[in-house]
């Protein structure tokens, strides 16, 4: 049973480190980041809220942590806005088929 835990945790930690390169990658394509780093950020939250998200995004620091969020921050699409503004477009006599 342990190395099923240790198994998925690997693969947790494989899965959010693809998941982080492509964002980052993503974000570098959309020339939101380069090799300047030119602004620094700062601000007081909880330390526990920082290590939560640090252990769930699988990364150690700081600035990684600010750089994948806010990279998936500026590239989040809009799908459920969009998805939420279409209700009632279709009519409900439709024949759906089921």
């Amino acid at each position: 049973m342990a190395a099923q835990t240790r198994t998925a945790v690997g693969s947790e930690a494989t899965i959010a480190s693809t998941r982080n390169k492509l964002v980052l990658e993503q974000a570098k394509a959309a020339g939101l980041l380069g090799a300047a780093k030119n602004t620094r950020v700062s601000g007081r939250v909880p330390s526990e809220l920082i290590e939560a998200a640090k252990k769930r995004a699988h990364v150690t620091s700081d600035t990684e942590l600010l750089e994948l969020a806010l990279s998936r921050l500026a590239l989040e699409d809009d799908f459920g806005v969009r998805l939420v503004a279409r209700k009632g477009s279709i009519p409900s006599d439709i024949d759906l088929g089921v």
